[in-house]
């Protein structure tokens, strides 16, 4: 798409059109609607949010951008069939998820919730107006009325085969995917489209009707993938949840969901964390992913390419095997705008440093991939840098970060207006002491948020030795099948199970529900910043956070410490 005119530039862009009228809801930070709206009510349940407590539903919505889950797209959509999503959506900074899925809403089920791009100081002075109004393209608030200018797809670059997508001959899937691909191409201002190798699904969790109304309906119309393509994690274990005392509507309706998914050509490995199979991306391929962690961990960690596409936009990739050529495809996307120099506490630090580490920078990056120095002498793990990702991607709404000396391209040039931030041992504490509001008697140790790997399956079994889980103390691990047969392989699954471990495939801990979520559950830890912060919003419980050695010892103990570890004090 070519460059939009002055005039647009100036009144800003509606992306999707529609009337609304309402009061205006005004987010200082970023929102992610997954863990941080109640799909059933629209108020938002995010402790951490500034917001925490209002209602977005019937507002006009305004936020500079979204952030955290990608499966934020699937909550907007089931507010929408629900009536209770927001008027409408105003931005003022690139946004994909939530226009994602209020373009899905429009477009697949003919419920349009209008959503606008601003200027920044057009987006400022909206924001001090009490209500606004929008019909067709005209916003009008108090002493403000805009003429939006509408985006257009008529400017992309297409190939022979996009053509044919869009001509219906692939079928009607196939040419709604596309056309909701070239929507999103001309929302980013790009006349490109990429091919990529690889999708990654991860709109299959139940956490409302909507995904699974979505899915049934793209397979009845027979969308299938077009690249080798996994799928996230689900919400049952799916070959055994029948004998977990799950609800049998709701085991039912995750695995149509599962299946659905299936028969559109995905690969059941139903893991969250993609990066740990043996056909991991490599550096420098193109690939369509979405599940926020693993986006992140394969930009930065492995050097692949994908920007975090929301849920929904993720099967029209696969199915296509394009996607809008912008952002992180494309080098200069890649380039680090905020530069965070952190100083590390001293020496004897352990792994809960690297959650930490990962919500500290994403709460001073809400938006933009930065660089971090000050690590170049510490030697993490994968399994560090693993947490570091999926707990950045809780604060921030960027699809990768850069390491000094340890990610493959923290070498390029950061951006000649980098903001700089400092995080050292106050800003340490701070963290810990938000992530750890729970209780200290501890019932449930949650491990696996995303997907325990072989290496952390045999550090926990290392930690237990010939010790078993307290009499009144459950530990659950979440993990992938794959990951979940290796550990078998090698006897570690019995060694857990006989130290009183549970270890469940399929579904993680963003999808567990009770009874396998332990109905009792009052005291909850966890070594996952992502599930510390995401908790309350989604058990209704507050987490404490701690390394995994802490997590192992809560377990036998059956209490969390009340301080924080020596490293931090």
């Amino acid at each position: 798409m070519k460059t939009p005119s002055h005039e647009a530039e100036k009144t800003g862009r509606i992306l999707i059109s529609g009337h609304a009228d309402g009061k205006i809801l005004t987010c200082i930070e970023g929102l992610s609607f997954w863990g941080g709206v109640d799909p059933e009510s629209g108020t938002i349940i995010d402790v951490h949010h500034p917001n925490h407590g209002a209602s977005v539903s019937g507002k006009i919505l305004m936020m500079p951008t979204s952030r955290g889950s990608c499966s934020g797209s699937g909550v907007l959509l089931e507010l929408s069939m629900n009536g209770l999503a927001p008027a409408a959506l105003v931005f003022c900074d690139d946004e994909e998820i939530l226009t994602l899925g209020a373009l899905v809403s429009d477009r697949i089920f003919g419920k349009p919730l209008p959503t606008i791009s601003l200027p920044r100081a057009v987006y400022e002075r909206l924001a001090l107006c009490e209500t606004a109004s929008i019909s067709g393209t005209l916003l009008k608030a108090d002493g403000i009325g805009l003429e939006l200018t509408p985006a257009v797809t008529g400017d992309l670059n297409l190939s022979e085969r996009d053509t044919w997508y869009l001509s219906g001959d692939a079928g009607p899937a196939a040419k709604i995917a596309m056309e909701i691909i070239c929507l999103m191409a001309a929302k980013e201002g790009t006349e490109e489209l990429i091919d990529v190798t690889k999708g990654h699904i991860d709109g299959c969790i139940l956490a409302h009707s909507a995904n699974l109304i979505f899915a049934e309906k793209l397979a009845e119309m027979g969308a299938k993938v077009s690249v080798p393509t996994t799928i996230n994690a689900i919400s049952v274990d799916r070959e055994n949840w029948q004998s977990q005392n799950v609800p049998p509507d709701f085991g039912s309706r995750a695995s149509r969901l599962a299946d659905a998914y299936v028969t559109m050509g995905a690969r059941p490995v139903f893991t969250c964390a993609p990066y740990l199979l043996e056909d991991a991306p490599e550096c420098g391929e193109v690939i369509g992913w979405s599940e926020s962690n693993a986006v992140i961990f394969a930009n930065s960690v492995l050097g692949a390419r994908s920007p975090k596409h929301p849920d929904y936009l993720d099967l029209f990739i696969a199915m296509t095997g394009r996607a809008p050529a912008s952002g992180v495809y494309t080098q200069k996307g890649r380039a680090p705008c905020t530069i965070i120099e952190l100083t590390p506490p001293p020496s004897g630090h352990d792994d809960l440093l690297w959650p930490l580490i990962g919500w500290l920078a994403g709460r001073a990056s809400p938006k933009a991939i930065p660089l971090l120095t000050g690590l170049e002498d510490v030697d993490p793990s994968q399994d560090d840098l693993k947490a570091l990702c999926a707990a950045f991607g809780t604060t921030s709404g960027a699809p990768m970060l850069h390491i000094a000396g340890h990610t493959p391209e923290a070498h390029l040039d950061p951006a000649p207006d980098a903001r700089r931030h400092d995080i050292g041992l106050p800003e340490f504490v701070e963290a810990w002491t938000e992530l750890n509001r729970g209780k200290g008697k501890i019932d449930l140790v949650a491990i696996g948020s995303p997907h325990a790997s072989l290496s952390e399956a045999r550090r926990v079994a290392d930690l237990f030795g010939d010790r078993s889980c307290n009499s009144s103390t459950q530990m659950i691990i979440t993990i992938g099948r794959d990951v979940l047969q290796a550990a078998r392989n090698e006897g570690l699954v019995d060694r857990l199970q006989n130290a009183g471990v549970r270890l469940i495939p399929d579904l993680c801990w963003c999808s567990i529900i009770e009874p396998i979520f332990p109905p009792h559950t009052q005291g909850l830890m966890t070594n996952s910043g992502k599930y510390a912060h995401y908790a309350h919003g989604l058990s209704g419980r507050h987490a404490r956070l701690g390394s995994l050695g802490d997590c192992v010892e809560a377990a036998v103990k059956g209490f969390a410490p009340d301080t924080p570890p020596p490293w931090l004090r």
